[in-house]
């Protein structure tokens, strides 16, 4: 999907998430060995692909959870539209902040919910949450809080002071959370940790469904495979109730890449990472050089926040498009004036990609200076 969009084109495609490096050599051969099997019959999750979870979860965040909490889905968007279904009732609101990937901001509407944004705040090339704002925003129709953290697009790794304050509101005003931490394996500063929404307490435990799946970090989207950690047993109910005769079953080469990505995920996870905070610095680093153009920090995620409403481009998405490069455009995440750049590819063709920026803004810049 993503480079057959410009098929026949010139354009460098750097926008949907996902990346343009193979898969770990395990989770191949994993695939190749259950391929000769030659039957592909509906399958059940594995033991051994729950207990591996389990297990992850306690070793990476401290998160003991029980086998009967996961419930596997084919896609994290799945789960947001199901989450939307499964809490209040037809008419009631579900918030999240944006910009913000954008199935959060059409999940409410598919299950008859009404949206309400409210918008990060960004200070000092770094984005954080409106908490006074968000908690004025809130309607007593107000069921649901779709979070994402890390975050899609702007790349917040939220620490527990942040998080605690979400969930206090939350509490409060008893609303639910969906935590969207399909990114949770990118994070790109050691220093960082990524605090599960799930572990701040038992009550923000129990009004918590927590997404995450190994597409993004091992680069396996296609095939499909996620899931859910609910705790709250009556929580639970309602969102595989509201899953009933619409969520087909995982496929069982999703499950097959998913076992083996996590049972063998150190060496290659480690080699990805460092070569993704390389890229990193260098989209950083070229991009704040642009005239009008501006790029915060970037704690987790293959993902560039770009800001380019000091340039006077009109249209940034199709500017750069026009230039040869493909970026997703931030009107589709809630915020225009915005583009975002997946750096998750080869540094030589992120390298051409971003000399056609400069090139096309510099030129751009004496344009309007003319």
């Amino acid at each position: 999907m993503k480079w057959d969009k410009y098929s026949g084109r010139d354009v460098i495609p750097l926008w949907v998430a996902d990346m343009d490096f193979c898969s770990p050599t395990a989770v191949i051969d994993a695939l190749n060995k259950r391929i000769k099997h030659g039957i592909f019959g509906y399958t059940l999750p594995p033991d051994e692909l729950s207990g591996i979870v389990i297990s992850m979860l306690e070793e990476e965040y401290g998160w003991k959870i029980e086998k009967e909490w996961i419930v596997w889905l084919p896609g994290i968007v799945t789960g947001l539209n199901v989450v939307c279904r499964a809490v209040g009732e037809d008419g009631d609101d579900v918030m999240t902040a944006v910009p913000v990937y954008p199935p959060f901001l059409t999940a409410p509407a598919n299950s008859r919910r009404n949206l309400i944004k409210t918008h990060l705040v960004e200070t000092n090339g770094k984005w954080g949450f409106d908490f006074e704002s968000m908690e004025k925003a809130i309607t007593k129709r107000t069921r649901l809080f779709l979070l994402c953290n890390p975050h899609n697009p702007v790349g917040r790794v939220y620490n527990r002071d942040e998080l605690n304050s979400l969930a206090s509101i939350c509490s409060r005003h008893d609303i639910i959370i969906s935590s969207d931490e399909i990114h949770c394996g990118l994070l790109l500063d050691k220093q960082k940790r990524h605090i599960p929404t799930a572990t701040l307490s038992p009550e923000t435990a129990n009004r918590t469904v927590t997404l995450m799946a190994p597409s993004k970090t091992f680069n396996v989207p296609g095939l499909g495979c996620s899931f859910a950690v609910i705790s709250n047993t009556d929580l639970r109910k309602r969102f595989t109730k509201a899953m009933t005769g619409i969520v087909p079953r995982v496929n069982t080469l999703g499950y097959t890449a998913a076992t083996a990505a996590y049972r063998e995920r150190h060496e290659w996870h480690r080699a990805l990472l460092k070569y993704l905070k390389a890229n990193r610095d260098f989209v950083l680093d070229s991009v704040n050089r642009m005239p009008g153009l501006s790029a915060g920090e970037v704690e987790a995620t293959y993902l560039a926040w770009i800001d380019t409403r000091k340039s006077g481009i009109e249209d940034p998405a199709r500017f750069f498009e026009d230039a040869g490069v493909g970026l997703s455009d931030g009107k589709e995440f809630g915020t225009p004036g915005f583009v975002r750049l997946n750096f998750g590819c080869s540094r030589s063709l992120l390298a051409n990609a971003l000399e056609r920026m400069a090139t096309a803004v510099e030129s751009g810049s004496r344009t309007t200076k003319l």
